[in-house]
């Protein structure tokens, strides 16, 4: 049983099928691929009630194509029907799990990251970040919630020990306070929020669950995506920026990793050609298929098509992609991000 199956069958996530699915690219290649509560969170929304998406991020490192997928479901959601999205930057959690060495290197990492965020193209009108350090507002709401939080569900869900720092004991309920935010009337009363994730967030996800359930707030919906893989086949992290294609790359040096992507080829052209590759174990092919919408698998098997080529197709997108990102970014200051910062009393339509 892989990680993804046993969300479903150990953990109580539901898989998404065409009831509980939109006309939206992350639910057709199966990104997108189990839910909890969507399907009253797609109630509510046509239903017309004030919902919105929260979806943090970690300033312990830069932004790479493996986000990519979550932050496109958070715009899609925003330009499609108008939605707020509240994004938790949690330079507080990289502090104290020592990802990071001093506050001050995560406040800087955190407005570098939301100028980022805000060069995919979301509204500024709609798009809030809390910043923790920024806003002590949220450790008075997780005071709150504190309560509801015993250190055996800490230890359960995370597998503390004694010996785990209290920053980080305490800070599942710094999380919950993230995505349950938009529920207070003073931000703007929502009256559900929906969260897209990675599968790793899943256990925050279920604890804080549990904490709305037993402060009388409705449960955050959530949206689980599979993780896009390194260039190695392996899971993509910044920490090995060889095998990750980081947002601010040098176009021509994300195509040199391109070129040396894990591949499902044969050992020889003349095999290929014969036999075909194998697109199910590639990563240039599922990068193709999953962030461009570009499916060569019926070409992949018949031999039509070589890895050199799907390499060169898959590096000539990613360079516009990157070069049509970092131009945005490069009009995205200081200021656009200030002007987005989480206030209290938010008088949201």
């Amino acid at each position: 049983m892989n990680e993804y199956e046993r969300l479903i069958k150990e953990f109580g996530a539901k898989e998404i099928d065409s009831s509980s699915s939109l006309d939206f690219k992350h639910f057709k290649n199966g990104i997108l691929y189990a839910h909890r509560d969507f399907d009253l969170f797609l109630k509510d929304l046509k239903e017309g009630k004030k919902v919105a998406i929260a979806s943090g991020a970690n300033p312990s490192g830069p932004l790479h194509l493996g986000h990519v997928p979550v932050f496109e479901t958070n715009l899609y959601f925003q330009k499609k029907y108008g939605l707020h999205v509240f994004i938790p930057i949690s330079d507080d959690e990289s502090y104290v799990a020592r990802k990071i060495k001093t506050q001050e290197e995560g406040l800087k990492n955190s407005i570098e990251l939301a100028r980022d965020i805000l060069a995919f193209g979301f509204d500024p009108k709609k798009t809030h970040f809390i910043i923790d350090q920024l806003n002590p507002e949220i450790y008075n709401f997780a005071f709150k919630l504190c309560r509801t939080i015993t250190l055996s569900m800490v230890k359960a869900t995370y597998g503390y020990t004694d010996e785990t720092n209290v920053g980080l004991a305490f800070y599942p309920s710094v999380q919950a306070a993230h995505v349950l935010l938009p529920l207070l009337k003073e931000y703007g009363g929502h009256e559900r929020t929906l969260v897209p994730i990675g599968i790793d967030e899943d256990p925050h996800l279920r604890l804080a669950r549990d904490v709305a359930a037993k402060n009388r707030l409705t449960k955050p919906s959530v949206l689980l995506a599979k993780f896009m893989p390194g260039l190695d086949g392996e899971k993509m992290s910044a920490s090995k920026p060889e095998t990750a294609i980081l947002l601010r790359d040098n176009p021509e040096v994300a195509r040199k990793k391109i070129m040396k992507a894990f591949t499902g080829g044969r050992e020889t052209v003349e095999e290929q050609r014969k036999k075909g590759g194998n697109p199910d174990v590639c990563v240039v092919y599922k990068y193709l298929k999953v962030l461009f919408d570009t499916d060569v698998r019926e070409k992949c098997v018949k031999g039509e098509i070589i890895c050199g080529e799907c390499k060169n197709m898959l590096a000539d997108k990613v360079e516009k992609f990157l070069n049509d990102f970092q131009n945005k970014l490069s009009k995205i200051t200081e200021e656009d991000v200030k002007a987005c910062l989480i206030k209290k009393n938010l008088s949201l339509s």
